[in-house]
């Protein structure tokens, strides 16, 4: 970390303007302070500081690619493991309509994974956020309103983009090289631009937080199921309760309110059918009795209720590295909330554009690294959105929506994970070298998630009250802790190119799990979409599906 810098000299040139102090916005701040000691940040927030606890912001889940960007990239591991919570990883329960989420299919970890990762109240998070960015000589301006933005020409290296703003009762105007728009929904930039862009996902969110810790272990007196999970603290985790076309999730926060929200699919749950506190209690009754009972006596401890349509978006352009614009955060794109990526995607544009901060302060041409990089974050945003269009009729799935789950999280883990904790996304060269192999896994994928929905499509088995427990698969686990490895060039290569054979196995053992219960399902873009880098040992296709459901079925001979 650096000092506080002395500014006092700086001049506009040597000057970064943030539109927006929310999570995107400071977390930049605070990741070009700690590169260049010497530059003057700015940062202009709408709303007042100290922001209230709880009830300020969703995107409370984090998963590791934004968990270490926080931790360990800007260093707020002492805050995140003193003021935050621990995240028992994410959880899944198949109880639509159902009173008893003990006799249902629980998918989830009985024991704390190695990588960790933490339940933010945003609250205290930003409120830490804006402290240190004070504490650390950035100029962080709340209560401040962006009236203007004009962008410099991009024709001039010494054009300056001009920023007008209000604050405290007066107008000011700023000069700077670089302004970043981290205004959220808001997008300052992106309307100014014309960047809008819809995407296929079409799905709806309400969410609300309650003044209360909410425990699914008290909807249930079975103590073997209790005892499942070691340490018994179920309420730690993001909690999933999974319907046809929707699913509930249940976050905790430190500052003891729980997180409650609904994401559906636009045409199957209606959001005019939940759009208030009380027609979402309504629909509680219908789809989560249990929950709508444990939320039924604590109507008088509601903190907030908000809702979205079409939450999903994309954008034509996120950043002009000749122009000296970026869009970041919500203010560019924006996924789905199932993984929790939205914290992953502020962690990797927030390292692109403080490289091309870096690459123009040093006089060196930035449009190839802001293409380059361009073209690799909308990658990512486009091999991430086939897990989420058209999947949400999965979600009420007690067997194929388990295994997409491990497909996922294989594929984040064993990719895209690598990328970034290596330290490959910044990366020409690297990224140049792994454009073959990442297109193919990319090819891979959407031929998955097309199949897990055909064979959804098809029919379902019985649900039975069991635990696909994910620290017991050994592959799975240590999938999970090499994520914070060390690795070479050389070992780095190795080790994606046996992610790579392991997800090959995946699919030919998830392909033949299919076929024991839909013989006739089409499974020829999957196999023509394997990478074919396995070699003789690299995996064990028999061993990597839970073995509760393998023992549902006959076994079936694996082939290529």
């Amino acid at each position: 970390m650096t000092e506080p810098a002395d500014l006092s000299h700086a001049t506009p040139d040597q000057r970064v303007v943030i539109l927006g102090g929310g999570l995107a916005g400071l977390s930049l701040a605070l990741q070009l302070r700690q590169r260049f000691a010497g530059l003057d940040i700015v940062v202009l927030e709408r709303r007042a500081h100290p922001v209230p606890l709880a009830a300020h912001k969703v995107g409370e889940s984090t998963v590791e690619i934004g968990a270490h960007y926080f931790a360990n990239v800007l260093g707020l591991k002492p805050h995140l493991q003193a003021a935050q919570l621990k995240k028992f990883g994410f959880r899944f329960f198949f109880n639509d309509g159902r009173e008893d989420i003990d006799g249902v299919t629980e998918l989830g970890a009985s024991t704390f994974l190695s990588t960790p990762a933490y339940q933010i109240d945003r609250g205290i998070f930003e409120n830490e956020l804006g402290r240190l960015a004070l504490e650390r000589g950035i100029r962080f301006e709340d209560g401040a309103m962006v009236k203007t933005v004009q962008l410099a020409d991009a024709t001039q290296r010494d054009s300056l983009h001009q920023v007008r703003y209000s604050h405290e009762g007066m107008e000011h105007e700023l000069q700077a090289r670089w302004v970043v728009d981290a205004s959220g929904r808001a997008g300052l930039l992106k309307r100014k631009l014309g960047l809008a862009e819809a995407n296929d996902h079409h799905a709806n969110a309400i969410w609300f937080r309650i003044a209360s810790k909410l425990d699914v272990d008290d909807w249930s007196g079975d103590s073997d199921w209790l005892a499942r999970c070691n340490p018994p603290q179920r309420w730690l985790s993001t909690n999933h309760l999974c319907g046809d076309g929707y699913w509930t999730w249940l976050i905790p926060l430190a500052s003891g309110s729980h997180s409650v929200g609904i994401v559906c699919d636009a045409v199957t749950h209606p959001i005019d059918s939940m759009n208030t506190f009380d027609k979402a209690m309504d629909w509680f009754a219908i789809h989560q009795p249990q929950l709508f009972a444990e939320l039924d006596g604590r109507r008088d401890q509601l903190q907030d209720f908000a809702f979205f349509r079409n939450f999903s978006y994309g954008c034509k352009q996120v950043w002009d590295g000749q122009g000296r614009w970026a869009l970041t955060g919500e203010a560019g794109l924006f996924l789905d909330p199932f993984y929790s990526p939205g914290s992953d995607f502020i962690a990797i544009s927030n390292s692109f554009i403080t490289e091309m901060v870096a690459q123009d302060l040093a006089g060196r041409p930035v449009a190839m690294y802001a293409d380059i990089y361009q073209s690799v974050y909308f990658s990512l945003y486009r091999n991430m959105l086939p897990m989420y269009t058209g999947q949400y009729a999965i979600f009420g799935n007690a067997e194929v929506m388990p295994i997409k789950v491990l497909w996922d999280y294989t594929y984040y883990w064993g990719v895209m994970c690598q990328l970034y904790f290596q330290n490959k996304l910044v990366d020409i060269s690297a990224m140049g070298r792994l454009q073959k192999p990442l297109e193919a896994v990319q090819q891979l994928n959407v031929a998955m998630q097309d199949f897990l929905r055909t064979w959804d499509a098809g029919g379902r088995t019985a649900d039975v009250a069991r635990m696909l427990d994910q620290s017991s698969l050994p592959w799975f686990a240590e999938l999970n802790r090499g994520l914070n490895d060390t690795l070479d060039a050389a070992q780095f290569s190795e080790r994606l190119r046996l992610n790579l054979a392991q997800l090959d196995a995946l699919a030919l053992q998830i392909v033949a799990h299919a076929h024991t219960t839909q013989p006739g399902l089409d499974d020829s873009a999957v196999r023509a979409s394997l990478s074919n880098t396995a070699r003789d040992g690299d995996a064990a296709p028999g061993h990597l599906l839970f073995p509760q459901m393998l023992a549902r079925v006959a076994p079936v001979a694996l082939t290529a």
